[in-house]
């Protein structure tokens, strides 16, 4: 929640990043609230010493893309939550997130603010960095040169995307039908890109007869879209599509994506779920990476989700092919997802009764524990976030997914 303990926060965050590095660029969303906070977060990197760029209002992949001529970028934003949450993403130059060694470095810093040491002599001013978006759209513009004289329909959602979506995709020629795309910093509608938020984008796509429909989240490194019938794609097939139109024969995504995407030929490696472990792992290779919920990564840009250049691509592909033919060549099998109440320090103590009871062929203690079986795979997995443990189960039919789902809770809550 986004109070005077996070602006309070914001300001230690400063003071320790500030004192370790010297170069920074800072860039927000459109929240209400990210106003005071960058304030806080300035005012402790330039009492710390740091030169400080303001990018403005900007998504999360654009401040990526700018902060390879820095030493760390600062994104203010909760990406996909509510408007009256906030917080702070710290990035590396080529784009990645903070790693777990150096979050404890900064954490470190914050428990022991008082050995810090504020000169007047070196603290610093700041200046306003005005080429942030530009310099994005230059770049993905250069892997998508051409004119595509196709009709969009694009759902900023009243986020960071405003800025820089429309924009590119007129430049790119394309005819827009505008939803949310001015900035609001209480959001027009839930912020998630998933189904049942995007109701209003799956009917202007209809009654527009649009080639696709685009949507963003608060900070856009998410995108998800909606194809020339108006159906939402989901995530396992947009995966699968954008994969495929990268030129992709190695892969990153994560323990929960579809069984699917490793019928389609494509060199798959899997992580733990979570945008952060896709990048990390990508950088041991791969030319393309992904989650279900909409992160997609292209480590030519950055090693950031950029759902920015995202929506460039699908714009490209939409202009050559019937995305609703792409979305239906793609196999789809039935995945159920939900959450039970109880503390994910219990996961460990569950495994066993798991593997005991449901009898897998093989399983992965990567993140949860992950049973794979004959006609499908179950992921039971603690919360990273909330006092909940998550199970996701998917299998070739809906009667195995739901009998799968249903025998895992059943074992969970005895054992709980």
């Amino acid at each position: 929640m986004a109070d005077q303990e996070l602006i309070k926060l914001a300001f230690q965050v400063g003071l320790a990043a500030g004192s370790l590095y010297s170069e920074i660029i800072v860039g927000r969303d459109t929240r209400t609230s990210g106003s005071a906070l960058r304030h806080s977060l300035m005012a402790g990197l330039t009492a710390a010493g740091a030169h400080c760029c303001d990018a403005g209002i900007v998504p999360t992949p654009t401040l990526a893309f700018a902060a390879r001529k820095f030493q760390v970028g600062i994104m203010i934003t909760a990406s996909h939550n509510p408007p009256e949450y906030n917080g702070l993403k710290l990035l590396n130059p080529d784009g990645s997130a903070f790693s777990g060694l150096q979050q404890k470095q900064i954490e470190n810093l914050i428990e022991n603010s008082s050995s810090l040491k504020l000169d007047w002599d070196r603290m610093k001013s700041e200046d306003f960095f005005e080429n942030a978006i530009a310099d994005h759209i230059t770049r993905i513009r250069r892997d998508f040169p051409d004119h595509h004289g196709i009709r969009v329909v694009v759902d900023c959602g009243g986020g960071a995307a405003c800025n820089i979506t429309p924009v590119l995709l007129e430049s790119m020629g394309c005819e827009l039908i505008k939803i949310y795309c001015e900035p609001a910093g209480i959001f027009p509608r839930e912020m998630e890109p998933i189904e049942s938020n995007l109701t209003e984008l799956c009917q202007a796509v209809r009654e527009s007869g649009a080639n696709l429909g685009i949507a963003h989240d608060g900070d856009a490194d998410r995108m998800m879209a909606v194809d020339d019938r108006g159906r939402f794609i989901p995530g396992d097939k947009m995966m699968a599509i954008l994969a495929k139109y990268c030129g992709t024969s190695s892969m990153v995504t994560t323990l929960d994506a579809s069984m699917s995407i490793d019928e389609m030929g494509f060199n798959v490696r899997r992580t733990r779920v979570g945008d952060p472990y896709v990048s990390e792992e990508l950088k041991n290779g791969g030319e393309f990476g992904g989650e279900p919920s909409g992160a997609w990564f292209f480590p030519r840009i950055s090693f950031c989700p950029d759902g920015i250049y995202a929506a460039a691509l699908i714009t490209a592909i939409a202009s050559n092919h019937q995305l609703s033919d792409l979305a239906d060549s793609i196999p789809y099998y039935p995945v159920i997802r939900g959450n039970l109440k109880g503390s994910p320090a219990r996961i460990n103590d569950l495994k066993n009764n798991l593997i005991e009871e449901l009898n897998p062929l093989s399983y992965s203690t990567l993140d949860g524990i992950k049973l794979n079986f004959a006609h499908g795979w179950l992921l039971v997995r603690p919360s990273g976030t909330e006092p909940k443990i998550r199970v996701t189960a998917e299998a070739k039919n809906r009667d195995d997914a739901e009998e799968l789902y249903r025998k895992s809770t059943e074992i969970i809550k005895k054992y709980l």
